[in-house]
């Protein structure tokens, strides 16, 4: 009797932790939250103009990095009815937490309280400290940190791998979500490009700690060049922000939507958005790609994932091959170097997306189903793909989306 006693208690108080967690608040209901890192400019382009200017391009959220909370007034009011909600970020924030919050929670322009950029484990009594803070004043704003990537090493991060810094964080700062940069395609010396390895180690970590704890996670794609990180192409962002979908990101993000301006270290150039505040090429680029995903939102918003698996002559580090395949898919090939297949359910419908993921390489995909189906085109619905054999060419980031039931 003592034991069924003692399980029942066990039973009781685990869920009574899982209940605990923050709930996670999409700052932008109904829609994908895509921000824009390192938003407009907190000096004369705090306009309604700009805000307009970045909505056109698909963003959602903005977050400008503002000195204090008067820039903060001027970002709200200037965004206000242009569909943009701002990341509140202020030096105010963290020393005088009730008064900023109080000043601005109740502006419908708010989409949360940024609280710090990649902390370590080091610093996360600090960050709960910051969250309980705001907490106390608000709780219907989403709380929002961005975690470092797998690349670090678990001894700079003060863990023993980087699921347990993921984890630990989920646990111990508890925001309802998280979020965590990874950059991956970086010049390879010599007049090409390549993706480095972590970038599905990462994913692979994220899904696995979304999945043990409950929470979704945000994930980003580089659209500002700097350093080894070269100009963004069509191919790059795709592959990037639909590696991030399929694999169950519930936010997206890009680095950055103005140029940084700080030249002298990283050589930031080509973003989106130049220092002159004039639109580059990438601006069109994020643009198209945004709008996009906007329309595959009945899609991957809420989805979860059942399984995502990669296939090809190459397997990327930490991932795997598919067990079995979504019915009624009997048989894939990939004439290439691999691609990915997620396979997803969101609501009453389940749903798959094969995924080109060489950089560099268009692949041809030949797929065999034992009925039609139908395939999914963002702007035109559906078309039907018959039962037998159909082959597919797919650039760097491309896709099939199906819909499975």
């Amino acid at each position: 009797m003592k034991r069924v006693f003692w399980s029942f208690i066990l039973v009781y108080v685990c869920y009574l932790s899982a209940d605990a967690r923050q709930r996670y608040i999409n700052p932008v209901p109904g829609e994908m939250p895509i921000l824009a890192w390192y938003s407009i400019r907190p000096d004369s382009a705090l306009t309604a103009e700009r805000y307009l200017e970045m909505k056109e391009a698909g963003f959602n959220i903005s977050f400008s990095h503002f000195a204090d909370n008067e820039e903060v007034k001027k970002a709200l009011d200037a965004s206000r009815g242009t569909g943009v909600k701002i990341m509140v970020m202020s030096g105010a924030l963290e020393n005088n937490t009730a008064e900023t919050v109080n000043r601005f929670k109740r502006d419908e322009g708010v989409a949360g309280w940024f609280l710090r950029d990649e902390p370590t484990s080091l610093s996360f009594p600090q960050m709960k400290a910051f969250r309980d803070r705001i907490l106390q004043e608000d709780t219907t704003h989403m709380l929002y940190l961005n975690l470092l990537p797998v690349y670090v090493s678990p001894k700079d991060l003060g863990t023993t791998s980087y699921r347990e810094y993921l984890k630990r964080f989920v646990d111990e700062v508890d925001l309802g979500f998280f979020s965590y940069d990874n950059y991956p395609i970086v010049t390879d010396g010599k007049g090409g490009i390549i993706l480095k390895d972590g970038f599905f180690t990462n994913l692979e970590d994220a899904l696995a700690v979304s999945r043990e704890t409950g929470v979704p996670f945000w994930a980003f794609a580089l659209s500002t060049a700097h350093g080894p990180y070269p100009v963004a192409s069509r191919e790059m962002l795709r592959l990037e922000m639909f590696s991030n979908l399929a694999y169950g990101a519930q936010g997206l993000q890009y680095f950055t939507y103005w140029n940084p301006g700080n030249g002298g270290v990283w050589n930031f150039h080509t973003a989106p958005i130049s220092l002159d505040g004039a639109r580059t090429h990438v601006y069109y680029l994020v643009k198209e790609l945004n709008e996009e995903i906007h329309l595959l939102t009945p899609v991957f918003l809420g989805a979860e994932v059942m399984d995502v698996s990669h296939f090809g002559s190459v397997l990327p580090p930490g991932t795997h091959r598919p067990a079995t395949l979504p019915a009624p898919i009997s048989q894939l090939e990939c004439e290439g170097k691999g691609m990915l297949i997620s396979h997803l359910k969101n609501g009453k419908h389940t749903y798959c997306m094969v995924l080109n993921t060489d950089i560099n390489h268009t692949q041809t995909l030949k797929m065999t189903l034992a009925a039609s189906i139908k395939r999914i085109l963002p702007g035109q619905s559906w078309r039907k793909i018959k039962k037998g054999i159909s082959s597919f060419q797919l650039t760097p980031g491309d896709y099939v989306l199906l819909q499975l039931s």
